[in-house]
């Protein structure tokens, strides 16, 4: 398998691709001479794809429907002429609380999204991809290997897409087809500053956290990450740098953390402050990208 992939001519397939990181790897994709279509539920796609370039490819799809997918797939193939690298992009995140205080439709809705969603967006691009030799970009996050309090059916969303990356890098190595694993933190995008930002104590929760953890990355910042690796065929990509350690460490560094948050003052209040019964209102922040 080549070290460096050409991104120029190739087809790119982005779900969740109208917003967030999303539509900003769309926009650096273009600029490197890719074609790409863009997948998301709403019904202003094929229009946000018109804006991005006249050229790219926008369709309505959703991620929870398989056979929604199979179509998009089918729709790309038949503009472009084939599909070369799925991203698997689009994404949840349910309200801010403890599990205990999470409606079990929140969680249902989350993990349908976040696990089934990325299963299906392999599922439907898997001929295509293998044929051509191409690429699988899972976005993953920090939480697979960071304590999830506070939203836990998320962290075990993104343990679970790290889990699928990595066995498929596996699998599907014989064909020649890799598959990179995205790792970020906080992203500047809707998602995180109406699911998070607006909980008083969802912030505090993270300001448990070290500073240095808790910098935030622009969609563009994100989106250049993710096509380098793909240039690069990166097995992963972590953004900000400083997760690889925490990454790398995770076995001593978990552990340790696990045990700091049972007994610390302030993370301990905010989950009192967390594990209130919310007032019926919408369970799931959409989001067209991912993360923290």
């Amino acid at each position: 398998m080549s070290a460096v992939y050409d991104l120029r001519g190739k087809t790119v397939l982005i779900t969740g691709g109208t917003g967030g990181i999303g539509r900003a790897t769309a926009r650096e994709l273009l600029a490197r001479g890719a074609n790409v279509a863009i997948a998301d539920v709403s019904v202003d796609t094929p229009a946000i794809a018109r804006e991005l370039s006249p050229s790219a490819l926008g369709v309505v799809a959703d991620v929870r429907d398989r056979a929604s997918l199979d179509a998009a797939v089918a729709q790309v193939v038949e503009r472009f002429g084939r599909l070369d690298i799925a991203i698997a992009n689009a994404g949840v995140l349910s309200r801010v609380a403890t599990l205990r205080t999470t409606p079990a439709e929140a969680v249902d809705g989350l993990l349908a999204v976040n696990i089934n969603g990325v299963l299906n967006t392999v599922a439907a691009a898997m001929e295509q991809v293998v044929a051509n030799q191409g690429q699988f970009v899972l976005l993953s996050s920090v939480f697979a290997f960071l304590n999830g309090t506070g939203t836990i059916p998320y962290a075990m969303s993104k343990a679970a897409v790290e889990q699928l990356g990595r066995g498929l890098r596996v699998e599907l190595a014989a064909h020649g087809v890799s598959t990179t694993t995205v790792y970020f933190s906080l992203i500047d995008t809707d998602m995180i500053r109406n699911g998070v930002d607006r909980h008083a104590a969802a912030a505090a929760m993270l300001s448990t956290l070290p500073k240095p953890l808790l910098v935030r990355l622009k969609p563009e910042t994100a989106a250049r990450a993710i096509v380098e690796g793909m240039a690069r065929r990166s097995p992963r990509v972590v953004a900000p740098g400083r997760w690889k350690l925490f990454s790398a460490l995770r076995g001593l560094i978990a552990p340790a953390l696990d045990s700091r948050m049972t007994t610390d003052r302030r993370t301990q209040a905010s989950l009192v402050d967390l594990d209130v019964p919310a007032l019926p209102q919408p369970t799931l922040h959409v989001a067209t990208e991912k993360r923290a």
